[in-house]
Order: structure tokens, then C-alpha cells, then sequence
């Protein structure tokens, strides 16, 4: 009597899972068709990706993925409200920590404080067309550059606490002319540079986010700076050339530091002047990567040495562009290479010994 009641439960439980329908297994967290478009990583093994696939109507529908194991493997979290510009700008990600995201195609900054759980935007004060070229979070602080041409070319820096709905303008932070451009660095430090017209530099630092002290910038006239951080005390910053000096798909460049933040920089050898800078990252006081593209190729140049001598290495031959060339400790760094609605595609490659090699990550 007791076995037949539990074969009858048995054939029940089965007759149960029989009728449910395959398509309720777990979607994958990588979906097909998957191309990345920006990546951001708190440290070597914990990492962001936001990517796009195709899915026709209304066009490329954002999905961001993360990391904790260098890639090996990739969860699904909330992927911002963010289309593919029309325009090919880059959408950026910048992971402030594993909870506080930014995104930002240029136009709009959309920030996260959970995660992706919930998009919230952030707003820049003021009015006008503007182009958000750079963004960072640090000591409880959001920093944007921000290029306006309502009145001429002008770039700024707009500052406001995290988690805050609106970006006011740092006063004094701004530059004006023909082409304008900055950069902002927070590794060891904030530091701000901006420039005009690759003849006007000024530049900032600060321990805290809060008190600036203005200093001698970096780079010399004629050239301008991508800021690499604090590496062991030494304050790095590559100095570039306009596009196209000395020549078309060329950039003149060397490395430049500084013994502590506002002190003298001091250049090193010349770099390599193929291809145009797009990126640069230093993952230590004398390790250093520069992104650049050129010839419909792209190239990292890298130095050991604290610039004094490089070696290059073609990436690939999409040549699109490079983005988001970063380090972020033990050696790890990251790159990527290409759009996402590009013909070519898109990738992100990661480096685990400081730049010398770098390996694509499998997103299937």
C-alpha cells in the first residue's frame, strides 16, 4: 500500500516536469551577436562590458555583462537605456565600483547605484550642444570635460557630488579657441588638463577632489596631454601631436612625468609616430601602452623602460578606432577595438603581463 502511494507520487512529479516546455531553461547571459562597445573594470579580475546586439526593431539594443573572474566567465545586469548613436560616437562606461556605473554617448551621462538595477540621468547645467569627452568618479565626486560650440569651442569641467541628478561647472576650469580638448586622471589623485588650439595648456591637481592647485601642465606648446595617473609616486602623461603631424596617419608623441603631483615633468624618448593617438595607460611608473590607429590598422606602441625605447605590435586591421585602453593592477589591462555596428566588428582585449601581449576575450 505504502510503495504503491509513492510510485503514484513519483508518476505524478513526472508527469509534471513532462509538461514543462523547453524554452523555460535559462537564457544565456551572453546573447547571440553580442559586439562590445566599452569596457570598465574596478580591478584585474572584476570587470564591466557594455555591448549591443542587433535585434531589428527599433535597431542595436544595449546589454551590459559582468566579470568576476578576468572574463572567464559573464553574468547579464540592467543594461542602461542607451542607443547606438547614428553618429559613431563612442558610448563609454566608467566603473566607479562594482555598484556605481556611468554611460555616456557624448550627449547624455545615464549613472547606476545599484548595479543596473535602476538608470537614473545626470545632468549637465546650462544649455546648448555639448560633447561629454571624458568622466570619472572619486572621493565621492563626479568630474565630466565638456566641450560646448554654442559660443565658439569651449571646453569646461563640470563637477557634482555622486549620485546627484545635475553636473554644475567648476569655476575657472575652462578653455576657449578654435579646437578644444582635456583630459582627467584620479589614479593617486585628481589631476585636470585642458587645452586649445595645441598652444594653450592648463592644468590642475588635487588630493582630495575638493582643493585644486594649478601647475605647470605636462606637455609642451604645440602638443597635448593624455593623463596616465600616479604609478608609484611618478605622475605619467603622454603629449601628443595635432592628427596628422608630421604627416598623415601620424602622431608625434613622447612620455612625460613627474616626480609627485604639481611637480616638474621631464620628458623621455620619442615614441613611435605611426598612427594617431587614441588611448593611452600607464600600468606602471615605467611600463606604459599607447593606443593609436592609422593605415586602417591598429597599433600599441609600449615602452618598459619609462619611455626611453617601444616596441609596436599591430592589434588588428579593423581600423576603426581604439577606446577605453586602461590598466587596473597586477599587470592587467584592457582595450577595445572597434564598433559595434562597424563591418569589421568589435573586440576587447586584455593583457595580463603590463601590455607585452594582449589576448581577445570570448564573450560565447
Amino acid at each position: 500500500m505504502k510503495s504503491t502511494r509513492c510510485a503514484a507520487v513519483v508518476a505524478a512529479a513526472l508527469a509534471v516536469l513532462a509538461l514543462v516546455p523547453a524554452s523555460a531553461t535559462a537564457a544565456p547571459a551572453v546573447p547571440a551577436g553580442f559586439a562590445p562597445a566599452s569596457t570598465s573594470w574596478t580591478g584585474p579580475e572584476h570587470g564591466f562590458v557594455l555591448g549591443y546586439t542587433d535585434c531589428g526593431e527599433p535597431g542595436w539594443c544595449p546589454v551590459l555583462l559582468a566579470t568576476t573572474d578576468g572574463g572567464a566567465h559573464w553574468r547579464r545586469l540592467g543594461a542602461p537605456p542607451m542607443s547606438l548613436p547614428d553618429n559613431h560616437n563612442h558610448v563609454r562606461l566608467v566603473a566607479a565600483s562594482t555598484e556605481h556605473l556611468y554611460v555616456t554617448d557624448g550627449s547624455r551621462i545615464l549613472a547606476t547605484r545599484d548595479g543596473g538595477r535602476h538608470w537614473f540621468t545626470v545632468l549637465v547645467a546650462g544649455g546648448g550642444q555639448r560633447y561629454v569627452s571624458a568622466l570619472a568618479e572619486t572621493g565621492g565626486r563626479i568630474f565630466a570635460v565638456v566641450t560646448s560650440n554654442s559660443y565658439g569651442n569651449t571646453t569646461s569641467v563640470y563637477s557634482g557630488p555622486a549620485g546627484g541628478p545635475v553636473l554644475a561647472p567648476l569655476p575657472g576650469f575652462e578653455v576657449t579657441g578654435g579646437i578644444t580638448y582635456g583630459d582627467v586622471a584620479t589614479a593617486g589623485g585628481v589631476q585636470i588638463a585642458l587645452g586649445a588650439d595645441y598652444r594653450t595648456e592648463e592644468y590642475w591637481t588635487s588630493r582630495d577632489g575638493v582643493v585644486f592647485t594649478p601647475a605647470s601642465p605636462p606637455c609642451p606648446s604645440g602638443t597635448t596631454a593624455s593623463l596616465g595617473g600616479v604609478r608609484a609616486g611618478q605622475v605619467i602623461a603622454l603629449c601628443s601631436s595635432s592628427p596628422g603631424s608630421p604627416q598623415p596617419g601620424s602622431s608625434e608623441r613622447r612620455m612625460w612625468r613627474a616626480p609627485r603631483l604639481g611637480g616638474p615633468f621631464s620628458g623621455t624618448a620619442y615614441a613611435p609616430a605611426v598612427g594617431i593617438t587614441q588611448g593611452f595607460g600607464a600600468a606602471t611608473a615605467d611600463t606604459a601602452t599607447v593606443a593609436a590607429e592609422g593605415g586602417g590598422d591598429g597599433f600599441l606602441h609600449h615602452t618598459t623602460d619609462g619611455g626611453h625605447t617601444w616596441t609596436t605590435a599591430v592589434l588588428s586591421d579593423r581600423g576603426v578606432g581604439l577606446s577605453d585602453l586602461a590598466f587596473v593592477g597586477d599587470g592587467v589591462g584592457v582595450v577595445v577595438d572597434g564598433l559595434p555596428d562597424a563591418e569589421s566588428g568589435s573586440a576587447v582585449y586584455r593583457t595580463t603581463d603590463a601590455g607585452s601581449t594582449w589576448v581577445e576575450l570570448s564573450f560565447s
